[in-house]
């Protein structure tokens, strides 16, 4: 039992491109789910000696993806893995505005792709491993702004609030099971991403806090999404992983 497979969403770039491209060269076995392939990924699994697949898929539409995993998974040798990890990564920043100036399709697809995508990919994750012997782990990538409330970021900011929650209730029904999966939501640290770029170019008279967000940039304080990877990475290898059930990786 010397395999490790993780699962990660949101692989084909930034800090999950990062983490990807890592765990690949550690001679983890990946299964991508993106909206787009990265075909570099590909390339490293190939030059590393290990396997990736990748998935094309829109997270907003969660429900088939979910339902596919748990039948991926159904289907797998457990017998030859250490370990088998989910990252849910993949995240959607909709557009910074007051909500009352939110479309409703926007809110929709904002938080499926944020919230309930990753609920459904656990859910199914967990009903397909709840019999394997390998160490289970599910690693959510949180925020800050889930624990701090933002003017026009109340969709972003409920949806990752609702992550860390759903996490401290899996990590309670988990302790109770034989071999339970071990979970944290994790916050990342402030990372130099689209995302940033998006915050830094807003409407300034609809988003109160940009000034902080053009400073944090100017000030040289984005970390770069190869050295995030490397900190969250090495989060989710400690002993004591999943022993807080919300976390931030700078604690």
């Amino acid at each position: 039992m010397s395999q490790h497979l993780t699962i990660i969403t949101g692989a084909s770039r930034g800090m999950g491109l990062a983490m990807a491209t890592q765990l690949l060269q550690q001679g983890h076995d990946l299964l991508c789910i993106s909206r787009k392939t990265q075909p570099d990924l590909d390339a490293i699994a190939q030059r590393a000696g290990t396997n990736c697949e990748q998935w094309p898929h829109d997270l907003s539409r969660g429900a088939s993806v979910a339902a596919k995993l748990e039948t991926w998974l159904a289907a797998r040798d457990s017998d030859t893995l250490a370990s088998v990890t989910l990252i849910n990564n993949a995240g959607a920043l909709p557009r910074v505005a007051p909500l009352a100036d939110q479309e409703p399709d926007e809110l929709a697809d904002a938080l499926r792709v944020d919230l309930e995508a990753p609920m459904l990919l656990t859910a199914a994750f967990l009903r397909a491993t709840q019999s394997w012997t390998a160490q289970r782990k599910v690693l959510n990538i949180s925020s800050g702004l889930g624990r701090r409330a933002m003017a026009s970021q109340a969709l972003y900011c409920a949806a990752k609030a609702g992550m860390d929650h759903f996490s401290r209730c899996v990590a309670l029904e988990e302790s109770q099971r034989p071999n339970g999966a071990r979970i944290c939501s994790l916050a990342p640290g402030v990372i130099d991403t689209d995302m940033q770029v998006q915050m830094r170019g807003s409407d300034p008279g609809q988003f109160p806090d940009i000034g902080n967000f053009i400073g944090l940039k100017e000030k040289g304080l984005l970390t770069s999404p190869a050295d995030a990877a490397t900190r969250v990475l090495a989060y989710l290898c400690r002993e004591n992983f999943g022993a807080e059930a919300v976390a931030d990786v700078r604690g």
